[in-house]
């Protein structure tokens, strides 16, 4: 078995660098036990992703209907056949994550098959909390490793900081979720129309969600601050340069960060931590 799980965590891994080359490079500093945990959670998350966004020719509620039956078989045997769903149980088990954060991820992509536009502000929040908060969550399950105290605490900074990368996330794909999936995610942009001044609302709120899950940073494990500080880098400048960017110009093309921005961010995180400067 020891062959077949490391396989299957490996491929969870070519998963997350196929798809995020940013999650990739901040995940690779963890250590190990860490980053191969944060692997199969992206694994799984994506696999379930790519099944809404992109699986337009082929059956998506009966193939996420198969992922969700197939992960609570895994679960409760400790084994499953697709490697990405098994690294995933191998996680879940290992840290005693909560299956109401699994199924409340689950709902959300469900979602994604049936509603288009969130039109109110209780709508869309719950949204992200499935889509992106749970995932905040079960990473912070991962990160400190059975430390409850630790946990209660980072908790709701775990939270705005999931929140925060997923609202980044989808104001840089307007282009693709309202044009080629028809989907509106914020009530703000009404008839997905952005302006300068709906724009400046959604990034106020996101800024402040920044804020609010840099004080949990600065109180992560030692081992875990500088990945977590990294993505943290990577999309503080990805907010900036759509805030410096006309609302026009986001509906046209995607934001983008060049690898050596992203290399020299890494070195930052380093450095920060290295000297205690957080």
């Amino acid at each position: 078995m020891n062959l077949y799980d490391s396989t299957a965590v490996k491929i969870s891994r070519v998963v997350t660098k196929n798809y995020s080359t940013s999650f990739s490079l901040a995940t690779s500093l963890l250590e190990k036990q860490h980053r191969d945990a944060i692997y199969s959670i992206y694994g799984f998350v994506r696999l379930a992703d790519e099944i809404v966004d992109t699986f337009h020719e082929y059956p998506k509620e009966k193939l996420l209907q198969k992922i969700e039956s197939d992960l609570k078989e895994a679960l409760a045997q400790g084994i499953c056949i697709n490697p990405v769903l098994h690294s995933f149980q191998l996680t879940v088990n290992k840290y005693n994550i909560p299956y109401k954060y699994i199924q409340a991820f689950l709902d959300s992509m469900k979602a994604d098959l049936m509603v288009k536009e969130y039109n109110t502000k209780r709508k869309a929040n719950d949204y992200i909390y499935g889509s992106a908060e749970v995932v905040g969550l079960i990473c912070l399950r991962v990160f400190t490793d059975g430390d409850e105290a630790r946990f209660k605490e980072l908790e709701k900074p775990a939270m705005k900081l999931g929140s925060a990368f997923q609202k980044v996330n989808f104001l840089r794909d307007l282009r693709n979720d309202i044009g080629d999936l028809g989907r509106i995610y914020f009530p703000e942009i009404v008839n997905g129309n952005l302006n300068e001044q709906n724009k400046k609302i959604i990034i106020e709120e996101i800024e402040a969600e920044f804020d609010e899950a840099f004080k949990g940073i600065q109180k992560l494990p030692q081992d875990v601050k500088v990945a977590v500080l990294t993505a943290y880098y990577y999309y503080r400048i990805l907010i900036l340069k759509i805030k410096n960017t006309p609302a026009d110009k986001i509906m046209e093309s995607r934001i983008r960060i060049s690898n050596f921005k992203k290399i020299y961010l890494l070195m930052k995180a380093k450095v920060v931590c290295q000297l205690n400067l957080l």
